[in-house]
């Protein structure tokens, strides 16, 4: 090991850097049809060629030619490439809907407006006219949210396929200027059918990056990038159908409702664009997926919605300089997720009336502006803006009508800045996160903070010319304010628990309005070459909390960790590649305990000759301390175990994909979890695909979490009783998705997943004492515990001074079948016509009892609720 470490910080001989290639647009003063035919006279001159593997064998001469052309004019540029196979007929051609990068070939344009050697855009087609297009960030990330008007040909022949490409100028960003424009350019081919990769400009496989080593594009002069304003009006009509509910007058079973909005977009600059969106609609976004969450954390959905999800890259913190990010059980709370924008609402109404509840809070208007601003374009900014209006429910007490406010007027607000310096060497930036909140009605005010900010800087910087060694990290601070109420609710909620009765770094304050708290994480990589290497130091304080615009995994925290890795890319006599990393990683609290986990991992990744996938991963983790088990009481312990998952993906390019995996935790105390998951492609036909995710796991947890009782005789837990039960807990999924493309433009998709998720309670008991894992089971040593009407009642000493107490019966059934289909027609450039129906449906019978054909017939014939949608959308562009 000590050779290993040493050998890390010897400089190695590596293969030089290639001299940039140059590349020359060529102007082109007659038109280019966009057909895929290269026929135009500016293709007739001699291309580029001399493309270099990067898939399979690295380094080597490509197996196929590839030649490539650029031109421009006015109003945009050119793309012209010619594939030439020596087997045409074996050529692989997928349809697919925009941005499903389908295993077949393909052809990527990549180009750096900027020429910052750090960002850029992708445009990807294949034979058959499917695209993908993509804006690049932090030299080698992708971000396929990004979604340009632009338009391709495509033509199959004898010798192979050809594509043209036509970008406007206006769909990129860049700096204005006079005289020759100096930009940074690639060129990609995937040939599918033989998995080789070729690329013009060549990164080898060990080095860290992609924009850096793009190709360098000369000859664009005089072009003249005119404003750009769109505008996409919308028009929606929407059927609700659900069961109706005797007497609801809410409840009809029936409910028709219209809307319109806009969304527009207005190029400020050439290199800087406003987005603005009124009254949004997002009806045609698939539903989340159903979950059960036993744990105290609240449970993340990804973000789906076009406005937030479009150029969300710009808001990303804290991971620039280096595209190696280790874990190691550390996940970086958010300063900004969006979908506390317009999230469901946070009060409900007591009353003996019917109440209609919004489906969510709404967002009146909100604003994006992105791009780069100051001198050689060297500061990326981004700024949004968010206004969501104040909610009221309707209540019907025998026939009165009455209005009751259940979300506040609230307005959202993110700034990001970020500026990289020495061509992507150093870079620093900061966000900045605000929150208000119009709070007039009382209930509210005891539920939600009124201002929220958050304040947070990052930076990074190269240790040496070749950007082998990177220093990276990024400090943070929030403060939320409001009543006395809600900060005293904070202050005992996950994940603060200030209420720890052992905890001597924290304290309750029952008259403070305001929480403060700070957070940040620092890191030291080698993330090129055989070797790498990663070691980290992340703090998160009691008191910092992101929450209301952001999102928080954990808090009052200590992790550290390091890594060392060798990855070998030569393909040899069995395998192609493979790769192993060995981490070691501990957490602490502020108060100096060992919590939560101190593992020994070790993972192993490899291809094998015949493209065969293999990932493994084993951890053992020691006993520590758990501060999260009794909910804000004492420390409890957590027992040493062990844990493997794995996972097995065949060749993608076969017409049935498979990819198998699972997970398998045991704990010295019996606990015990096993899943396994399943991911079936099948392609059928070259526009038709179904993809199948069946899922099942089995855990067997000897104590979770049931609730708390005060009891001033059980001073071996500081007057508390932690109460907890045995569960068997068996979830089974299957979500199925099939996509169906008429052509590149008109695409039928249908999303559906049946869950269920049965617990069974048993064998209740209580943390007998602090700091331990021993329990006192009810039914035993004089303790009595009964149940009826669907209540447990415990008395801890029988005749003895506690007081009995009692407790609902925590057992589930929970059976959800959710779905969505959507026919989406592109009938002319940035204008979508959408059909769409979703329905939910869900039962509850049978509780702790798993019978997987009743359950199923159940769930087939619960009552279920249908929306049918017509979503108009036309784009202007003036």
């Amino acid at each position: 090991m000590l050779i290993v470490v040493f050998s890390l910080f010897i400089p190695l001989k590596g293969q030089e850097k290639q001299p940039q290639k140059v590349v020359k647009a060529l102007k082109t003063d007659k038109p280019v049809k966009i057909d895929g035919v290269l026929d135009e006279l500016v293709w007739k001159i001699n291309g580029y060629s001399g493309f270099t593997q990067s898939q399979p064998e690295d380094g080597k001469p490509a197996t196929e030619k590839t030649k490539v052309w650029i031109a421009y004019d006015q109003e945009a540029i050119y793309v012209a490439a010619k594939m030439y196979d020596k087997n045409p007929d074996k050529l692989i051609s997928l349809l697919g809907r925009r941005d499903d990068f389908t295993e077949s070939e393909w052809f990527a344009f990549y180009i750096d407006p900027y020429y910052d050697r750090r960002s850029g855009f992708q445009f990807a087609v294949n034979p058959s006219g499917s695209i993908c297009d993509w804006s690049i960030y932090n030299d080698e990330f992708m971000d396929i949210s990004w979604d340009g008007i632009w338009e391709c040909g495509t033509q199959i022949d004898q010798e192979g396929w050809t594509v043209e490409i036509k970008i406007p100028f206006d769909q990129l960003r860049f700096q204005k200027k006079n005289g020759e424009y100096i930009w940074g350019v690639n060129f990609r081919r995937y040939i599918r059918h033989k998995n080789e990769i070729v690329i013009f400009s060549w990164k080898p496989a060990k080095e860290s990056g992609l924009v850096s080593f793009f190709a360098r594009l000369e000859g664009i002069n005089g072009i003249n990038s005119k404003r750009y304003i769109e505008a996409i009006p919308y028009t929606i009509g929407k059927a609700a159908f659900s069961s109706e509910e005797e007497g609801n007058p809410f409840q009809t079973g029936k409910d028709f409702s219209a809307n319109v909005g806009v969304d527009i977009k207005v190029g400020l600059q050439s290199n800087l664009t406003l987005d603005l969106t009124f009254n949004p609609d997002f009806g045609q976004v698939e539903v989340d997926p159903a979950v059960i969450n036993l744990s105290a954390s609240e449970s993340y959905y990804s973000e789906k919605r076009p406005f937030f999800v479009k150029d969300a890259n710009i808001f990303n913190f804290g991971i620039g300089g280096t595209g190696m990010h280790i874990g190691a059980n550390w996940s970086n709370p958010r300063l900004f997720y969006s979908r506390r924008i317009g999230r469901p609402l946070q009060e409900t109404v007591d009353t003996k009336g019917y109440v209609s509840y919004p489906e969510c809070s709404t967002i009146l208007a909100a604003s994006k502006i992105t791009g780069k601003i100051g001198k050689n374009n060297g500061w990326n900014i981004g700024i949004l803006s968010a206004f969501v209006q104040r909610e009221n429910a309707e209540v019907d007490l025998n026939g009165s009508r009455s209005l009751h406010e259940v979300e506040p007027f609230t307005n959202y607000n993110v700034i990001r800045i970020q500026k990289e310096f020495n061509k992507g060497k150093q870079g620093i930036g900061f966000i900045a996160t605000s929150v208000f909140r119009n709070l007039k009605n009382e209930m509210l005010q005891s539920l939600l903070n009124k201002n929220a900010f958050s304040f947070a800087l990052d930076g990074w910087t190269a240790l040496d010319k070749k950007k082998t060694w990177v220093v990276t990290g990024w400090l943070a601070g929030t403060r939320v304010i409001g009543s006395q109420e809600k900060i005293w609710d904070i202050q005992h909620s996950y994940p603060h628990y200030f209420q720890r009765p052992d905890a001597t770094h924290v304290s309750l304050d029952e008259n403070a309005t305001s929480m403060d708290g700070w957070s940040g994480r620092f890191q030291v990589v080698k993330h090129t070459g055989n070797f790498i290497f990663s070691t980290a130091l992340g703090l998160i304080s009691p008191g910092f909390d992101s929450t209301d615009l952001g999102f928080q995994w954990s808090g009052d925290l200590i992790n550290g960790h390091i890594m060392f890795g060798y990855q070998y890319f030569k393909p040899g006599k069995i395998l192609r590649n493979w790769q192993l990393l060995l981490i070691t990683q501990r957490n602490y609290d502020f108060g100096g305990n060992l919590i939560s986990d101190q593992r020994l991992i070790a993972i192993v990744n490899a291809t094998l000759k015949n493209y065969l996938g293999l990932y493994f991963q084993l951890s053992h983790n020691p006993e520590r301390w758990d501060k999260y088990l009794t909910r804000g009481g004492p420390l409890a312990i957590s027992p040493t175990y062990t844990w493997m998952d794995f996972g097995i993906n065949t060749d993608d390019r076969k017409p049935l994909v498979l990819n198998v995996g699972g997970y398998h935790l045991k704990s010295i105390s019996g606990t015990y979890d096993n899943s396994i998951y399943m991911n079936v492609r099948w392609k059928p036909s070259s526009n038709f695909n179904i993809t199948l995710n069946p899922s099942y796991s089995y855990n067997n947890d000897l104590a979770q979490w049931v609730t708390q009782v005060e009891d001033p005789f059980m001073t071996e837990t500081y007057s508390n009783r932690y109460i907890f039960g045995n569960i068997r807990q068996k979830t089974l999924s299957c979500s199925l998705r099939f996509d169906w493309i008429f052509t590149p433009k008109l695409s039928l998709q249908a999303y559906i997943q049946p869950f269920i998720a049965v617990g069974d309670y048993n064998n209740f008991k209580e943390l007998a004492r602090a700091k331990s894992f021993d329990f006192n089971i009810f039914g035993e040593n004089g303790s009595t515990i009964s149940f009826a009407n669907d209540t447990y009642t415990v008395d801890p000493d029988d005749a003895g001074p506690a007081s009995p107490f009692t407790f609902g019966n925590p057992d589930f059934n929970l059976k959800s079948l959710r779905g969505t289909i959507v026919l989406r027609w592109e009938y002319r450039p940035g204008s979508i016509l959408y059909f769409v129906w979703t329905q939910n449906r869900a039962d509850y019978a049978n509780p702790g009892d798993f019978e997987l054909g009743r359950d199923f017939t159940n769930l087939i014939k619960a009552p279920g609720d249908n929306i049918f949608m017509v979503k108009f959308t036309y784009r202007f562009k003036i």
